[in-house]
């Protein structure tokens, strides 16, 4: 459960009331007032049974909830993630290694973009000139 009181409240009510509220609705529809009394009296345990029931109904309104606003249907709970490090200092100097590679060879690619620019200018200014 999440940290935050409302967070915890609202999670409380998409997961376990909105079922329960489902199935007494689609009970009443079905079978009125003695169909809503009938799982307090035949049942141990009723509200499991009427969450069970009013489930599918109820993931249909989170996801309808969910299309006018992400998160209040199904609300997002949040998840630590761990990452491992290794600090091994072989692996950094063939990082830096293959990094320094990759980076020269930007630089090789830029000087080169640049000449070609250059000599691109170069030969529209000689022409340009000598059309004037």
């Amino acid at each position: 459960m999440a940290d935050d009181p409302i967070d915890t409240l609202r999670l409380f009510l998409m997961q376990d009331v909105l079922p329960v509220g489902m199935a007494i609705i689609e009970r009443a529809k079905k079978g009125g007032s003695s169909k809503v009394t009938e799982p307090f009296t035949a049942s141990e345990d009723p509200f499991q049974l009427l969450r069970q029931e009013g489930e599918a109904s109820a993931k249909t309104v989170r996801e309808q909830l969910d299309k006018f606003s992400p998160g209040l249907g199904n609300p997002v709970v949040p998840v630590k993630v761990a990452v491992e490090t290794d600090d091994s200092e072989v692996d950094k100097s063939l990082d830096t290694t293959a990094l320094m590679q990759c980076l020269d060879r930007l630089q090789l690619g830029i000087e080169e973009l640049e000449n070609f620019l250059d000599d691109e200018c170069s030969k529209k200014t000689t022409h340009m000139t000598n059309q004037g």
